[in-house]
Parts: C-alpha cells; sequence; structure tokens
C-alpha cells in the first residue's frame, strides 16, 4: 500500500513537504517526493491531501495495563508489596491487553509504550515494550524483559514505612539492591564455572538470580526511578559498582547535574511526568524546564506521562513543555530519542526504509490539546 500527497515528518531525515510512503508486510519499504513515485500495478493508494505524516509516538515509561483506568483493586497489578525485591516479576503476566489505556494511546498516536511494574520496591521486576493493539500481550510484544525496574528514594521508604518493615531509609534501599545484585554476581560466576568445567556443578537455580543475568550480561538496562539528585547519583554509583548500563526513569533534579550525568555511563534520561504538582517533596524542585537543560547538556532524553499519573494521551503536549515550545526537539523526543533510549532505533521511532510501518496522519496540530491524528497505521494496518 501507499499513501501519496503526504507531507512527511521522518525525524532522521528532511521534511518533504509533497511525498509518498509506500510499506509491505508490516515494513516501510521506500518513501520520497511525488516526483520520485512510480506506480506499481495493483497498488492500494490513500491520498492525504497534504496532512501530516509522522512516526508512531513513544511513551517510554507507563503502567498502561497494569493499573487499569476506573478501577480499584481489582485493576491494580503494579506494585508486588510484600517483598520488596522482586526482579523475577515479568509484567508481561499483568498487562490487561483489553484495558482502555490502550485504546487511549492508540487514538492520540502513540504506537508503541512501555509499561511495567510501580516504583514500591527497590526491584521491581521485568518492564516491556508493547504495541498498543492486540488480543492478547504477546502479539504486542516489541521487547521483553526491556528492562529490569528498581525505584530509589521516597516510593519504596513510604511502602515500607507503613508496613513497619524495611527498607524505611536511602542506605537501605541501596542495600537491597546491592544485596540481589552481589548475588546475582555470584550465581553469574557459578554458572559460567559450570559450564567451562565438568567437575563443578551447576548453582541451584534462583528465578531472582536469572531474571538479573540479562541485566549484567550487558542485554538489558536497569530503569531506575530518581527523582532526588543525589538519589540520580546513587542510580549511578550502583550501575558503576555493577557494571551495568543505567536509564534514570523521571530524573526530577537531573538539571541540577548535567555535567555529572554526561560524564556517567546512562543510556539517557526518560524525564516526566510534566504537567503534573508538586505532590510530594521529592519533586519540590521541579521544573518545566529539566528536559531541555538536559538535551542541551548532550544527554539523550526523552518525555513519559508515567500514566495513570498523567493520562497517555497527554504525551505530545508533554513533550512540547517539557522542550520548551521546540516542536522539532519535542517530536525527536517522543520518536527517536525514545526509541534510542530503549534500543528499539532500528526498528521505531522514525521514518526510513526497513522500519516498522507505524506512522501517523494529522489533520490538525499533533502537540495540541486534544487533537487527535486522522488515522493511526500500527504495522501497516489502519487501526
Amino acid at each position: 500500500m501507499v499513501i501519496l500527497n503526504a507531507h512527511l515528518i521522518p525525524v532522521e531525515s528532511q521534511e518533504i513537504p509533497c511525498g509518498f510512503l509506500r510499506w509491505e508486510q508490516g515494513i516501510i519499504r521506500e518513501l520520497g517526493p511525488m516526483e520520485e513515485y512510480v506506480p506499481q500495478p495493483g497498488e492500494e493508494q490513500l491520498d492525504a491531501g497534504g496532512k501530516l505524516l509522522l512516526p508512531g509516538l513513544i511513551d517510554s515509561h507507563s503502567h498502561v495495563g497494569m493499573w487499569e483506568d476506573g478501577l480499584g483493586l481489582e485493576g491494580d497489578d503494579g506494585n508486588e508489596e510484600c517483598d520488596p525485591c522482586t526482579p523475577h516479576l515479568r509484567a508481561i503476566d499483568a498487562v490487561n491487553p483489553y484495558e482502555r489505556g490502550f485504546e487511549t494511546a492508540l487514538r492520540s498516536g502513540i504506537t508503541t509504550l512501555v509499561t511495567g511494574p510501580g516504583s514500591a520496591n527497590p526491584i521491581a521486576g521485568q518492564m516491556c515494550a508493547l504495541k498498543t493493539a492486540g488480543r492478547c500481550v504477546d502479539e504486542m510484544v516489541v521487547s521483553h524483559p526491556l528492562a529490569i525496574k528498581m525505584a530509589l528514594g521516597e516510593n519504596p521508604k513510604m511502602t515500607y514505612h507503613e508496613k513497619d518493615s524495611g527498607p524505611i531509609t536511602r542506605m537501605a534501599t541501596a542495600a537491597v539492591i546491592r544485596e540481589q545484585l552481589y548475588k546475582a554476581k555470584r550465581y553469574l560466576s557459578d554458572l559460567k564455572r559450570a559450564r567451562e568445567n565438568e567437575d563443578c556443578d551447576l548453582p541451584e537455580y534462583d528465578i531472582r538470580c536469572e531474571a538479573l543475568l540479562p541485566l549484567l550480561e550487558h542485554k538489558i538496562d536497569a530503569h531506575i526511578h530518581a527523582h532526588r539528585a543525589d538519589d540520580i547519583m546513587t542510580a549511578v554509583r550502583l550501575a558503576e559498582e555493577f557494571d551495568f548500563s543505567l536509564v534514570i526513569v523521571h530524573g526530577t533534579e537531573g538539571y541540577l547535574i548535567p555535567d555529572l550525568l554526561r560524564e556517567s555511563r546512562i543510556t539517557g534520561v526518560i524525564t516526566g511526568p510534566v504537567l503534573s504538582t508538586r505532590t510530594k517533596p521529592e519533586l519540590a524542585r521541579a521544573v518545566y524546564e529539566n528536559s531541555a537543560r538536559l538535551a542541551d547538556a548532550g544527554i539523550l532524553t526523552t518525555v513519559c506521562t508515567d500514566h495513570p499519573e498523567v493520562p497517555v494521551d497527554m504525551l505530545a503536549p508533554s513533550s512540547l513543555l517539557a522542550m520548551e515550545g521546540d516542536r522539532r526537539r519535542a517530536l525527536r523526543a517522543i520518536t527517536i530519542d525514545a526509541a534510542k533510549i530503549l534500543h528499539l532505533e532500528h526498528r521505531l521511532g522514525s521514518l526510513a526504509p526497513g522500519k516498522d510501518a507505524d506512522f501517523t496522519l494529522w489533520d490538525g496540530d499533533p502537540f495540541a490539546v486534544g487533537t487527535r491524528p486522522e488515522a493511526v497505521f500500527l504495522g501497516g494496518i489502519h487501526r
């Protein structure tokens, strides 16, 4: 199929004021200006009439399908609060693909989102990246496990203080993470020794350690919830100590330490939610321009909604606000820069041959509150 006479914004290459985009079997095959278009026999055509054609948007951190809109305990599957260390929990076992958040995301132009457990636990479990339409989570998966979710700061403290249990300090929260990573590191060493020496027995199976092996083997990142600058640097310290790659989630005070972050081993920062009030002490220094300041410092930066903290359909307006009205940077933040942070840029984030045929057609301003795309294509299928 081919879309004709569209104003293409590929993101990674120059805009095409009047162009075409061709795809087949869910993959983009060709795009360019209309003068380069060569019709193919029997090809289905859609005339865009000059409307904007953008890549599908990406929300890099949410809890869509984990906390279901309009439900209480029945729809709450985001935090396993009986144990502060649960790396073996898998988001795909909790996501409800029929939860209305997916439809809301899709209708607002979001074709991929990351979802998973919340931030009650120092180590919470495995995040996943999903397409925003499907009958079961297995057919929606883009990447799983995408990352191990961890959390520092007030969330674990408050959760376990209320239970008269630990951790209830920042020291103890970091210690829980450190203890489990040491166990996983030793478990990995024992596995390698047993595989290299037939006289050595395999270690007894440990599901928590097994879940952390992809992190220690540099196959996935840790996504660490951290707002305050000191918590962000604790995350960096842990990453350096255990030699793993790190994405900071929220990074509210990141603008206070951009030079330190630029020199660290972080993959990037997922900022947000932007459209929220300072509802807890960690947000006291929150500023709208945090995302732009981090990007100015050369740090790969995206913007998230953290749905249901902020409704998922507020992603584009949030990004424009965070990037101080710069539309080019705002679009990059929730397309190709998001894809790079998630290590999915080979499939998502821009209009280019070989990438997933996920794109949106707009008759209005994509960043305006309440504006919806006229059409959303997911894997080349009009949704």
